[in-house]
């Protein structure tokens, strides 16, 4: 089979996707991904093939902005969002996404549940599309404003917004809204904490067993900013030991003085890092969040935009951490982890999403049940 990946140029998208494609790729199926040139060395890596369309985030950023009517790109903006994903990339994007496809010649898309290539590559080439989630279910007030702003560019090219043959879906049902319900094809897929090329799952990681707590402060590739941060390592510090990850720009010294007790780290597969933690304090995107329970360890969550919010009410109401909503400061978050530290039933309750997160089907098992359908 010819398996083709979609998605928005940026880690938190395209990161998740990357356990699905490895199953299809290791099942011996023809696998590429469409989005930007500047990931062509994560799939060169994995031995999938990029085909690089699209421009790169700041300039599809940009053009949200100026679509929207808005100066500042960087403020949170619902217009913006549906103009970056469900607006101007299909502008900047579509054409060359289509064309690269039709000479790849897919039997099957696949993309990420805000991408909106994919599903017009599907339509354009008649060819069936899943819907690769990366969190709880995104209420319809969300997405119906995004699916508005990309019905009306899928229109100009005489095509209709299709509906999803399959909605794979790497939530566990204990994360999900009190009133959700399955969509239709949902297919589990077990999510898993990112990893390098080439190597395994790591076991479930085990308390460092120190004298003080081991904390991960992480708030992934593009929220990891140095005066947000600094605040709360110096909060967290008299409360345990702690390894903060870098992001994709940030140094160490960007973070300023006296912090020789902090352990920072450059970009490093979470799977790598979760060993010896005791809990993870993070921004709470889906892959960090479903990555952490899935190794039964406890979160505080500080959300900073996006479906963060959703991440953070998931984990508050499953009582597998504590949520700490802006604009509350260092100090709540440093008691956040103190309480969730303190008390054991957030750990337990975490160790009961990973047994259900274990028992999900593996992207092995899911790939295999894509292509009995497709084929």
């Amino acid at each position: 089979m010819r398996i083709l990946f979609s998605s928005t140029p940026q880690h938190g998208h395209l990161l998740p996707v990357l356990p699905l494609a490895r199953a299809f790729r290791d099942r011996g199926d023809e696998v590429s991904v469409i989005t930007s040139a500047s990931f062509g060395p994560l799939f060169a890596a994995e031995g999938i093939t990029l085909l690089p369309v699209g421009p790169e985030i700041p300039e599809l950023l940009a053009e949200a902005a100026r679509l929207a009517g808005v100066d500042d790109p960087t403020v949170p903006d619902p217009a913006v969002a549906a103009e970056l994903f469900a607006g101007a990339r299909i502008d900047l994007t579509a054409d060359a996404a289509i064309a690269a496809a039709r000479e790849f010649g897919p039997d099957l898309i696949v993309a990420e549940a805000t991408d909106y290539v994919g599903p017009l590559v599907a339509a354009a080439l008649e060819v069936p599309y899943a819907k690769l989630a990366f969190g709880p279910l995104i209420p319809a007030q969300f997405t119906d404003v995004f699916d508005a702003v990309a019905e009306r560019r899928y229109q100009q090219r005489g095509l209709t917004v299709p509906r999803p043959s399959w909605y794979l879906d790497p939530c566990p049902e204990a994360l999900q809204g009190p009133d959700w319900q399955p969509p239709q094809g949902r297919l589990p897929l077990r999510p898993e904490p990112h990893r390098g090329p080439g190597t395994p799952q790591a076991p479930t990681p085990v308390s460092a067993g120190g004298a003080r707590p081991k904390v991960l402060l992480s708030f992934g590739t593009h929220f990891a900013d140095p005066g947000l941060l600094r605040p709360v390592i110096d909060a967290l510090a008299t409360k345990a030991d702690l390894v903060v990850t870098l992001g994709l720009t940030a140094t160490a010294a960007d973070y300023g003085d006296g912090l020789d007790h902090v352990e920072f780290v450059g970009f490093t597969p979470l799977a790598e890092l979760l060993n010896g933690i005791d809990l993870v304090v993070t921004h709470g995107g889906a892959g960090t969040t479903l990555a952490t329970l899935s190794r039964g360890l406890p979160m505080v969550v500080v959300p900073q935009g996006a479906d963060q919010f959703l991440q953070a009410g998931a984990v508050a109401a499953s009582r597998t951490g504590v949520a700490v909503m802006p604009p509350a400061g260092a100090e709540a978050v440093a008691e956040a982890t103190a309480a969730v530290l303190d008390d054991q039933e957030y750990r337990a309750n975490a160790q009961r999403i990973a047994k259900e997160i274990a028992a999900m089907p593996s992207p092995g098992e899911v790939a295999d049940t894509l292509a009995g359908l497709v084929g």
